[in-house]
């Protein structure tokens, strides 16, 4: 078949690649404009642009996809069906159609579950044991479409968000082609989601991923691992707001008192950070202007005095 392919951040490398080894023509790609980051502010191409560049396929950099050059362009190349990982924009329902076979989305999750734009994230910050990914139809509603096709995996109880991600995005271009190949052959047919077992996942925010040591130290643990490695935990402290690595929570029956939510108990070899339950163990911290180190590093360098808290605001110190 010829296929556009839709899709901007790394994780959607992987299915672009297997679309690029497999039989079906892949005549084009859209991905967001470059965006400007790091210090110098310099303008960057997306990963998928980077990818499509090497293997010499046409990009197409629409800053919307309601740019009537897009809809002029795709009509021109004739595309029998447009796939979509994690394109960052909005398709308008006037180009929905404009393929043969429709737009297929590989999605990041067992739909209808957490439909939206972080399913992996709100998957390991609910504790779910499993989560997938689903191949569906694109339609006017939020990830509604009927689907064609699912992979699941496994959550090990470490995840961050960054790590299943990259398992999820291999797993899912294998599924991805699948799912081109039935449509080709006429061999695949969608099913309608169930009503069922919606829930939502709504774009993570920095304030999201603010750290709540009044919460249960499993909580504060998932929410940490769900917001690393973006957009990265984060806690308020008397030395300002300091960027927080992956916790570990240590035994219920921890040895020694139970400290405060929030309160710091520096050791020689590690540090500890009270919860609404148990304590955690702090894994790397980012000071202000400062790069990743060791939490007992960092303790060493700031001598936390007894009572110390972090807090839940770079406002709120003690």
């Amino acid at each position: 078949m010829r296929i556009v392919f839709a899709g901007t951040p790394e994780p959607a490398v992987p299915s672009l690649s297997a679309l690029l080894r497999s039989d079906h023509e892949v005549v084009a790609v859209i991905t967001r404009p470059d965006a400007r980051r790091g210090r110098g502010r310099g303008l960057y191409p997306s990963p998928v642009a980077v990818a499509a560049e090497a293997a010499g396929v046409e990009i197409l950099r629409p800053a919307s996809a309601r740019d009537p050059e897009l809809a002029d362009r795709l009509a021109d190349l004739a595309p029998d069906a447009v796939a979509v990982v994690a394109y960052g924009n909005l398709v308008p329902p006037a180009l929905l159609d404009l393929p043969r076979l429709g737009w297929v989305n590989l999605h990041f999750s067992l739909l209808p579950a957490w439909r939206g734009a972080a399913p992996v994230q709100a998957a390991i910050r609910a504790g779910d044991d499993v989560t997938g990914a689903s191949t569906f139809r694109l339609e006017r509603g939020l990830d509604t479409g009927p689907v064609y096709g699912v992979v699941t995996e496994r959550i090990d109880p470490r995840d961050t968000a960054g790590a299943l991600l990259g398992r999820l995005a291999e797993t899912g271009a294998d599924l991805l082609v699948a799912t081109m190949d039935g449509l080709a052959d006429g061999s695949l047919q969608a099913r309608p989601q169930p009503a069922d077992g919606v829930t939502l996942a709504p774009k993570i925010t920095p304030g999201d991923a603010r750290v709540d040591w009044t919460a249960p130290a499993a909580a504060v643990d998932r929410r940490i691992r769900a917001v690393t490695p973006e957009p990265g935990a984060w806690t308020g402290s008397p030395w300002g707001r300091l960027a927080l690595g992956p916790v570990e929570p240590v035994a219920a029956d921890h040895d020694g008192p139970a400290p405060a939510p929030g309160e710091v108990v520096a050791g020689k070899r590690e540090v500890l950070v009270g919860t609404g339950t148990f304590p955690v163990r702090l894994g790397t911290v980012t000071p202000p202007g400062r790069k990743p180190m060791a939490a007992a590093d960092w303790a060493r360098g700031v001598r936390p005095a007894a009572g110390t808290r972090l807090t839940t605001s770079i406002e709120e110190t003690s």
